[in-house]
């Protein structure tokens, strides 16, 4: 029987890294994978996660099973920080439960909507690969709209069209900051307008927060998530702490879900762990007791916020970097400066991405997607030469 398994194709970003690891020359460049580095390239632990990780080593009693929904002191010490500290429960409407990760979250939520009795959901394309992965396994029906415009801004007409064509049921899916894979987010005054859109439609919002404060800070980044959720009775939220955390291994996350009354968010909670249940049991512990020890301790705190203060200058520094070369043979680079987190797309070719790679050492998807934070101040200028280079031929 498993012979009538077919061969899938080869995942193009695991091969891109082969590529990369394979290649001698010594200037090479990796903008691929979707990981913060510093302007030396590494991708160090946090000394946040260091300090906590020791602690857990010298306190932990215990290896026994927590349950599907996880290490909740997690889940609740983290929705301060995502829905604001006044009430971060909104009156007993929000909770949540870990996840592996925020692959898993997003899993999750849309699980969850199926089984509540979602159909169809609407996301703004090109989004990040998983999604549409993801609706596809479970059998959801998608339907996208564009989610920029090619003058490298929200294509918010597209988004107000989609929204008026949603049917009774269906359920729509934002980025909540930092766009992957284009870096272009909604303004505070855009997602002021959405929220209205969402409440007067009734659509179910998705929100997968996957990059909080890599934009422009923690609150700063939980503005639309904030908007949408004072408008609309109910919502289900995707959360990841790989990025934010730099816990990308130890796969971090939580789904929080948010229902009209308080008496009612428990019995949806129960289908969330039935159906993790199912699928991975119960999530993996150690990442996410570290999160934990930090969010319980205020001298942890500041030093986590310091580092994504330091995470999000840097990638700032590299957009301003890129913005001030005003032009690379065909490519305005300007719009670079003003998009958020750790992706854009340099709108290339297939031909132009192969000859960034084979004649430059510059490896990307081939979307053209790029991860800044793979740029530094040594190799800027070796990455904009070769853009120049390969539009102009």
């Amino acid at each position: 029987m498993l012979t009538n398994l077919q061969q899938q194709p080869a995942d193009a970003l695991l091969a891109l890294i082969k590529l990369h690891n394979n290649d001698p020359r010594a200037d090479k460049i990796d903008l691929g994978v979707g990981v913060y580095r510093t302007d030396s390239g590494a991708t160090p632990v946090f000394a946040c996660i260091k300090a906590a990780e020791k602690k857990l080593l010298e306190t932990q009693d215990s290896k026994a099973y927590l349950g599907p929904e996880g290490d909740m002191g997690f889940v609740h010490a983290l929705m301060p920080f995502v829905f604001g500290k006044n009430d971060p429960t909104l009156g007993g409407r929000i909770d949540g439960m870990q996840t592996p990760g925020g692959t898993g979250a997003v899993r999750l939520a849309l699980a969850l909507a199926k089984r509540a009795g979602i159909k169809r959901l609407w996301m703004g394309t090109p989004s990040w690969p998983n999604h549409a992965q993801i609706v596809a396994d479970l059998g959801l029906e998608l339907q996208g709209f564009k989610h920029s415009s090619k003058g490298g801004t929200v294509d918010m007409d597209s988004l107000r069209f989609a929204i008026e064509q949603a049917g009774e049921g269906d359920a729509i899916l934002l980025h909540g900051c930092c766009h992957n894979p284009l870096g272009i987010d909604y303004s505070n005054a855009q997602w002021d307008e959405i929220a209205g859109l969402l409440k007067a439609k009734g659509l179910l919002p998705i929100i997968d927060l996957a990059y909080q404060g890599l934009g422009h800070g923690m609150e700063e980044d939980a503005y639309g998530l904030r908007r949408v959720l004072a408008e609309v009775p109910e919502a289900l939220i995707a959360y990841s702490c790989d990025k934010n955390f730099g816990l990308y291994r130890d796969r971090v996350g939580a789904v929080y879900v948010m229902m009209e009354s308080a008496d009612q968010v428990q019995a949806a909670l129960s289908n969330g762990h039935a159906l993790a249940r199912a699928a991975w049991s119960m999530p993996p512990d150690h990442g996410a007791a570290a999160v934990r020890l930090v969010l319980e301790d205020e001298a942890l705190v500041a030093l986590w916020l310091g580092e994504l203060d330091e995470m999000r200058d840097r990638m700032r520094q590299v957009r301003g970097r890129l913005a001030a070369a005003g032009t690379a043979g065909t490519v305005d680079m300007i719009p670079f400066g003003s998009q958020n987190g750790l992706f854009s797309i340099v709108p290339l070719t297939p031909e132009q991405v192969l000859a960034m790679r084979e004649k430059h050492g510059v490896y990307m998807a081939g979307t053209g997607r790029i991860n800044v934070a793979g740029l530094t101040m040594g190799n800027i200028d070796k990455f904009v030469a070769a853009v120049a280079d390969v539009t102009a031929a």
